[in-house]
């Protein structure tokens, strides 16, 4: 796909050094991970249900997660909301890349072009605002950054694709500007 009126740039490794404001965002996203150990038994049929569902593992385990809050939340739950709303997108997101790689228009853009087409639809718009917490005041970058982080991994699984390198063995990104993404993963089909 040739982006029309959008400002792609390759990104250069290292070539941007990181505002305060980036900054506080990572310790925010970082703050929110969660680590622990599994057994290995646990961890080896959680890997293979999530292979099973053609998932990664960290998002299997996350809607096991999820799944407990939506069972347990009461009627109108704000977050619950926002999760069902996520779980819609994330579902329409990869039935949308999966039909656009089956009409043959995979590229090395593929994500964007997934994205583009997803924000053309205003439901879609309407569940992401949602599942990000978008109030009156616009997008929740806190909240919107890791979710277009995921939908690109789920974008590449979805297609069996891979991220392409560039010449220094670095994975290729790209930015644009007026777009629901701002930075994306350059895709290539896996051999």
């Amino acid at each position: 796909m040739k982006p029309t009126k959008k400002t792609i740039t390759a990104k250069m490794p290292g070539a941007d050094v990181p505002t305060k404001r980036k900054r506080r965002l990572k310790r925010i996203a970082q703050a929110t991970k969660v680590s622990f150990s599994l057994e290995p038994e646990v961890r080896e049929l959680f890997a293979a249900e999530a292979k099973k569902q053609g998932m990664e593992l960290g998002h299997l385990m996350q809607k096991v997660l999820e799944n407990h809050v939506l069972e347990n939340a009461a009627p109108g739950d704000p977050l619950a909301e926002r999760l069902q709303a996520k779980r819609a997108i994330i579902d329409h997101t990869i039935l949308l890349a999966k039909e656009i790689d089956a009409d043959g228009k995979f590229d090395e853009h593929f994500i964007l072009t997934v994205m583009s087409t997803a924000n053309k639809n205003a439901a879609f718009v309407e569940l992401y605002n949602k599942a990000i917490g978008s109030g009156a005041e616009g997008r929740s970058a806190r909240a919107q950054a890791p979710l277009n982080q995921q939908l690109g991994r789920l974008i590449k699984k979805a297609v069996g694709a891979r991220g392409k390198k560039t010449e220094a063995g670095k994975v290729a990104r790209a930015q644009v500007t007026g777009e629901l993404i701002s930075t994306y993963t350059l895709l290539e089909k896996a051999a």
